[in-house]
């Protein structure tokens, strides 16, 4: 009988185990999906400014883009995808360089950032 309950208790930390291993690879594959979707969005949002006009390219620093429709489209898409999604875009004019910041709150971790950096030149 004592056998019984020791292999019962043994089963029963090892199933605890698996529970815990199985929480901690959801929170992580959740942080993985996080990051990636920033990635893709900061990638996204440098396409979109490729195919616009030089002209509007200052429309998607961070203090223009409510006003313009394209870069506050991408914006309320990445709201959609990120919990507690904000961004900070840094245009400048003169060489082309962009710097795009996208930060995001993820429950039980607090807050993550990602930032990329491209050339955008138009001709």
């Amino acid at each position: 009988m004592i056998e019984a309950l020791v292999g019962i208790l043994i089963f029963a930390f090892g199933v605890l185990g698996l529970v815990g291993l199985q929480a901690t690879m959801t929170k992580a594959q959740t942080g993985a999906k996080f990051r990636a979707d920033a990635a893709n969005a900061s990638q996204e949002l440098i396409g979109v400014m490729w195919s616009d006009s030089a002209a509007n390219l200052s429309k998607y620093s961070t203090a223009n883009c409510a006003t313009y429709a394209r870069c506050k489209e991408w914006s309320d898409k990445l709201k959609q995808l990120l919990p507690g999604a904000a961004t900070a875009v840094v245009v400048d004019g003169a060489s082309g360089e962009v710097t795009i910041t996208i930060s995001w709150t993820q429950a039980g971790e607090g807050n993550h950032s990602f930032t990329s950096s491209a050339m955008v030149v138009l001709l």
